[in-house]
């Protein structure tokens, strides 16, 4: 009990103690503090509304970016296909042009043959 009496005399002197500086800064500063205090909530809004179009912005360009990203993998991706397939075409080209040489000569060394006999 006499635990609570003195914590609640603690709690009651922190109180008037605040009022007690409350009281003093207003005499001191008088309207000043209300229209700096005023101020000062005033600039913390604006403060607070610039993040958000800071964050909104940051959100929207991080958003751009991650599509442009995507559009560029994506045409990337169809390039490096388009290249790989012409490769190919033009190793099947390949192997045909020899393979008609090879044909060719065959025909040819069968036609020697021929007019030697």
């Amino acid at each position: 009990m006499a635990a609570n009496k003195t914590e609640q005399s603690n709690n009651s002197q922190a109180v008037d103690n605040n009022q007690k500086l409350d009281a003093i800064r207003n005499l001191i500063f008088g309207e000043n503090i209300q229209q700096y205090d005023s101020e000062f909530d005033l600039l913390k809004k604006d403060i607070l509304k610039k993040r958000k179009e800071l964050q909104d912005l940051v959100d929207d360009t991080r958003d751009e970016l991650m599509k442009s990203i995507d559009s560029l993998s994506t045409d990337l991706n169809i390039r490096i296909s388009d290249l790989e397939t012409k490769i190919e075409e033009d190793l099947s080209d390949m192997d045909a042009a020899k393979v008609d040489r090879n044909m060719l000569g065959d025909a040819l060394i069968s036609l020697a043959e021929k007019i030697k006999a």
